[in-house]
This record gives C-alpha cells, sequence and structure tokens, in this order.
C-alpha cells in the first residue's frame, strides 16, 4: 500500500506512451518506483487502440525520422523486448505517399533526408507509379514515394499490452483512478497528485518527478497542475487539445482491387486507405480542414463524412473503389498541439522511442539515443514552432 501512496515517478496515463515510459524506466532502473494512473484501464478511448496503427518514416523533421526508425528496429526484435507470448502481427507493406506538382519539391526532398538517416524508400513519376501499382489512378500525380523497408502496419492493443504488462512484470504499479487535483507545498511546488477511484473515494500519491502523458487531454491535466496560470514559464499552456478522427471500414473484391501487397496509401489531399487483413476490408479516413473539425464531446462518427470527404477521393484514384459503401466504422482521438502540430497522430508508432527517450530524461538527465531537445516545452515558450510538413 506504501507503493500506492509514494513514487519514485508518477506517469498519468496509461496509454501507449506512459505505459512505454512505465516499461523503459523499470528495464533501465529495477528499484525505481514507478506508478502509471489510468482513468480507463479497458481503453475504450484510448487513442492508441483506435488508431490504425501505421509505422513510417516518411516524416519531413530528422526527430520523427529518427523516431519511426527505432520504432521499426523495435517492431522487428518485440518479442526480445516484451516476451515471446506477444504478436504485433506486423504487416510490412509500406507507405505510398503521392504528390502533386505542388508537393514534388517537398517529398523529393523528404525522400532524401529519410534515406540519408537509415530509412529505405524510393521515388517513383507517373508511369512508374502505374506500372508497379495498375489500380492506381495517376492523373494528376507527379511524384510517389514508396517505402521499401520498415514500413506498414501493426496491431496497436498487442503493443499497448505488451508494454503495459512487462512494466508490471518488472514491478512497475498501473492504479485505476482519474485525477482530480495536485496537492502543493507551501512554496507553490506541487508535491502530490489526488484522484478519484471508480467508487468515487478519493486519494492521493505523493511523488519525486511526474509525467503527464495523457494524450489529448494532457492540457486539461497541465491547468489542474496550474501549467499556464502561473508565472515564468508556468504562464504557458501544455497546447494539447483534441481533435476527432474518423476511420471507415469498406469492403470490396472487385477487378482490379489492391491486392494483398498493398502499401497504406495517402492521396494528396490527405485521404489514406489500407488492407486490413485477407479478407477484402479496407480501412480509410481523411482529417479535416481546420474550419471543418467536428466536436469532440463524444466519439460519434458522422457517415455523412465518407460519402461527402472520403469517397470521392477514393473512386477518383482507386477505379475499382467507385461503388463502395461503408459498413462500419469507429472514431478517435488525436492529440493536437496546437502550437505546431508536431507529434499530431504519431503516437502510437513512437511509442518505444519516446518511452525510451523519457526514461533518459528521467534517469540521466539528458537524451541519449536521439536529440530530441528541438521537440522540448523551451520551443513553445521561446515562441519557436517546429513544423512537420508530413501530417496524415
Amino acid at each position: 500500500m506504501s507503493k500506492a501512496k509514494n513514487c519514485d515517478v508518477l506517469v498519468i496515463g496509461g496509454g501507449g506512451v506512459g505505459s512505454s515510459i512505465a516499461f523503459w524506466l523499470k528495464q533501465r532502473s529495477k528499484d525505481t518506483n514507478v506508478v502509471v494512473l489510468e482513468k480507463d484501464p479497458a481503453y475504450k478511448q484510448a487513442s492508441t487502440v483506435l488508431s490504425v496503427g501505421g509505422l513510417r518514416q516518411q516524416f519531413s523533421l530528422p526527430e520523427n525520422i529518427q523516431l519511426s526508425l527505432f520504432g521499426a528496429e523495435f517492431m522487428k526484435n518485440y518479442k526480445q523486448y516484451l516476451g515471446d507470448d506477444v504478436n504485433l502481427n506486423f504487416s510490412p507493406n509500406g507507405y505510398l505517399i503521392l504528390a502533386s506538382e505542388a508537393g514534388a519539391e517537398q517529398l523529393t526532398k523528404n525522400s532524401k533526408l529519410q534515406n540519408e538517416l537509415g530509412a529505405k524508400n524510393e521515388l517513383l513519376v507517373a508511369d512508374k507509379l502505374k506500372a508497379k501499382f495498375p489500380w492506381l489512378n495517376t492523373d494528376g500525380l507527379a511524384l510517389g514515394c514508396y517505402g521499401l523497408e520498415k514500413e506498414g502496419w501493426f496491431d496497436p492493443w498487442a503493443l499497448l499490452m505488451g508494454f503495459k504488462n512487462k512494466a508490471k512484470e518488472s514491478g512497475a504499479h498501473f492504479l485505476n483512478g482519474e485525477v482530480d487535483g495536485f496537492g502543493f507545498d507551501d512554496n507553490e511546488c506541487i508535491e502530490k497528485v489526488f484522484y478519484r477511484l471508480p467508487n468515487g473515494d478519493r486519494q492521493d500519491i505523493k511523488f519525486k518527478k511526474c509525467i503527464i502523458a495523457s494524450g489529448a487531454k494532457s492540457g486539461d491535466i497541465g491547468r489542474m497542475a496550474r501549467i499556464g496560470r502561473g508565472t515564468g514559464k508556468l504562464r504557458i499552456p501544455i497546447p494539447v487539445e483534441p481533435r476527432k478522427r474518423y476511420v471507415f471500414v469498406f469492403t470490396t473484391q472487385g477487378q482490379n482491387c489492391p491486392g494483398l501487397a498493398t502499401p497504406l496509401t495517402v492521396d494528396p489531399d490527405g485521404t489514406y486507405f489500407r488492407r486490413d487483413g485477407l479478407g477484402g476490408n479496407f480501412l480509410a479516413g481523411r482529417s479535416p480542414c481546420e474550419n471543418d473539425e467536428p466536436c469532440c464531446d463524444n466519439l460519434d462518427v458522422d457517415y455523412d463524412y465518407f460519402d461527402t470527404n472520403v469517397w470521392p477521393t477514393l473512386a477518383n484514384r482507386i477505379p475499382a473503389f467507385e461503388s463502395v459503401k461503408c459498413n462500419h466504422s469507429w472514431a478517435g482521438y488525436y492529440e493536437h498541439n496546437t502550437f505546431d502540430a508536431n507529434e499530431f497522430g504519431h503516437g502510437i508508432q513512437q511509442t518505444p522511442a519516446v518511452g525510451r527517450a523519457i526514461s533518459e530524461l528521467i534517469l540521466d538527465g539528458q537524451f541519449k539515443t536521439i536529440d530530441l531537445t528541438r521537440l522540448g516545452f523551451d520551443r513553445i515558450i521561446d515562441g519557436k514552432p517546429l513544423m512537420e510538413a508530413n501530417i496524415v
């Protein structure tokens, strides 16, 4: 019981990022007392398990490329980290990011950097795209960047459970409760967190260090901790808000349909699709324009969005999809950084590297493997955004 009242490191949020942090802390320091506080242990609304589980290195910032390169290395050797009973069901089909003339220069620049850092992809002009992917309508396309290795998709739930179970096996404590405030000492320094149990009882935990890993709710947790309500650095809030995103499922096995080796394909307008299993099922989605963001009060799905915003692009780009109808869907939250949108929707694929990086800050006081200094909170305090060009 004492471990539940005091800890060295408290992680608020037990999704992919929080569980990865706990995993890496316990792997690197058995004696560090780690407690993870999670309000939804069934993860019914967790961004981690509601994602499509993509893994790519096709980013414009070196930090994001390196984070996902380690994600790929982790996926390749995950049983060494998480145990033989874990199966991530990784599908190494790659990504295919398409560009019109307007986006060709950026895509070329991105590909050059990605390959320099260790990714492996190739640029294909329109006729090469058509030859390799005969199901693709190449009208209006100038280039496509096709990931040859280390890209694809996996089972987010399996990765989350792998991190969580291994962290628990190594001694991390996971508590079911929802944060409802922080306690401060006489010097206005945070010393503990208050949380509610499922039965309504209020408990508290004292900690030496606290990590907010609450996804789309991180901004709310920060405000409880007076981040954004104080002076000096504390005058700047955590600029994270939820954004609702839909994933639509449809089935087709028509002529010239994309085959089993089809990569996760992203149109220049942001519409994406990938195969889901072997039975002719596909997943698709598209992020809306800023002015058309849906209400985030619930996870209800707007099925009209598929008909008006997703299907037209699918039908144009893949003629075999012209008559498809949505037969299932779900919604999940992206953690939207309103300052520069960095790490917007990258969470699950970068959890292995992010968890390791945070463990380095906690245990070593600095980044040891991938230097993520430019992604630190100082960029927000200093008003220096770091923009990522490849957000899906």
